[in-house]
């Protein structure tokens, strides 16, 4: 009973280690489900629910302009930008206009022209954000699970910003996703196809849209076009059943290739937790260029996020062939890419230390290594280069190729030349002692 009650206790001590990571606590907000303080009454109009089955999507993270992420339905009026426009100008309701703007980074006088900009539009997925609840005047933050169906505004770039209903300011959701406890209470029971795995968390688009590619909540195959800024008067229809080709992904940068997918009507996926930076070189697709997708179908990009090893491994052998640049040296279709990429990210201070460190530590041993086997092929020509050349090279190891024709000129020099390697050898290291060896047995 004793050793029970000792493995009972030390299997809570691993738990309180492993709890120690910190999970973070998350509130579940069920569509149609009032705000216990909200800005403004729920039922004042402002925007209204719609019941949505949240959609798994690859990765949790998904770019404000993923094409089909949000949702809409041929009746605009979800939200109403007026109302709450009215709202947040009215003189008694001016402190809590100033609170609600702070909580967004704005001025009280910025907040007309912030709600001009700003699209109402469905979540599609159960969806990540900080929330905000009005108490005691204050703006409140807790992280919340928005569940699919809420209806919100987004601002230019796809960010969740208002909760349409209450009008509560939105933010990001900061935090790790892996590592998030859901509560469910005060009405917002756990609704059907719940999986903590497959929330999202919306990152901001590359850069500000013009129009925002819905899908229609109640026909998944009508796909609808809303301009930036608009409430659903001036949507645009199309047939998210039509196919669309895969354009040609590889050897661009990965913000290059998320933006010909967007605008092909495809979403990007990519492999890890994070996306790669937008100037990491796209090697391959799946599925591959030309496949036909459906509409907001995704299509995993892989990057070369190696980019650096590769550019350290393609340096010497430009260095070694002296004359050709590094992107002649390897046939594959990858080889191109590394060999660009190092000079444009020369500046970080990354890359230049190992590649032009590569080099000097690579071409040495080249230059002395490849006399022996050159001696082997063509003893004649070689057995009074090389003795002149070493001295050259030990003065000025780079430019080995430049080096020898100098020196050919000068062949009295040769005995002469023959102890200035002894005298060098101890300082430019073993390999000069052994490059005498074969010019002497020769």
């Amino acid at each position: 009973m004793r050793r029970i009650a000792v493995l009972v206790a030390f299997l809570f001590a691993l738990g309180g280690c492993d709890s120690g990571r910190s999970l973070w606590e998350v509130k579940a907000v069920a569509a149609g489900v009032p705000s216990l303080a909200p800005f403004f009454a729920e039922d004042s109009g402002l925007g209204r629910d719609t019941r949505v089955r949240s959609r798994a999507v690859p990765g949790g993270l998904q770019q404000g302009d993923t094409p089909g992420l949000y949702g809409g339905t041929k009746q605009p009026g979800i939200c109403d930008v007026e109302r709450l426009k009215r709202f947040l100008t009215a003189p008694r309701n001016d402190r809590k206009a100033r609170v609600w703007a702070a909580a967004l980074d704005l001025r009280a006088d910025e907040i007309p022209g912030y709600l001009d900009r700003l699209t109402p539009v469905l979540l599609r997925h159960d969806t990540l954000a900080l929330n905000h609840d009005y108490k005691r005047g204050k703006a409140v933050p807790f992280r919340a699970l928005l569940q699919a169906g809420i209806a919100i505004l987004v601002d230019e770039q796809g960010l969740p910003s208002v909760k349409c209903s209450c009008g509560n300011p939105l933010r990001p959701f900061e935090g790790d996703t892996s590592r998030i406890s859901v509560t469910f209470g005060d009405g917002n029971e756990k609704w059907q196809g719940y999986d903590r795995a497959e929330v999202v968390v919306v990152r901001p688009a590359p850069r500000k849209l013009e129009r925002i590619t819905l899908v229609d909540v109640q026909d998944s195959g009508r796909g609808i076009e809303r301009p930036v800024g608009t409430t659903g008067e001036a949507d645009t229809g199309f047939d998210a059943t039509d196919r669309r080709a895969v354009p040609p992904l590889a050897g661009t940068t990965f913000g290059e290739a998320s933006r010909r997918l967007a605008e092909a009507g495809l979403a990007v996926a990519f492999r890890g937790e994070e996306p790669p930076p937008d100037r990491a070189r796209v090697i391959a697709s799946d599925p591959a260029a030309g496949a036909e997708l459906r509409f907001g179908a995704y299509v995993t990009l892989s990057v070369a996020a190696e980019s650096r090893t590769e550019g350290r491994t393609s340096a010497p052998p430009s260095s070694a062939s002296s004359t050709p640049s590094a992107g002649s040296r390897p046939p594959t279709s990858t080889g191109p890419a590394p060999s660009r990429q190092p000079p444009s990210k020369a500046p970080s201070g990354s890359v230049p230390p190992p590649t032009s460190a590569a080099p000097r530590s690579s071409a040495a041993p080249t230059a002395t290594g490849s006399p022996p086997r050159v001696t082997s092929s063509p003893p004649p020509s070689t057995t009074s280069s090389p003795p002149t050349g070493e001295p050259i090279t030990s003065s000025a190891a780079p430019p080995v190729s430049s080096a020898p024709p100098p020196v050919s000129s000068t062949p009295p020099s040769s005995a002469p030349a023959t102890t200035t390697p002894a005298t060098t050898a101890p300082v430019s290291t073993a390999p000069a002692t052994t490059s005498p060896a074969p010019s002497a047995t020769v």
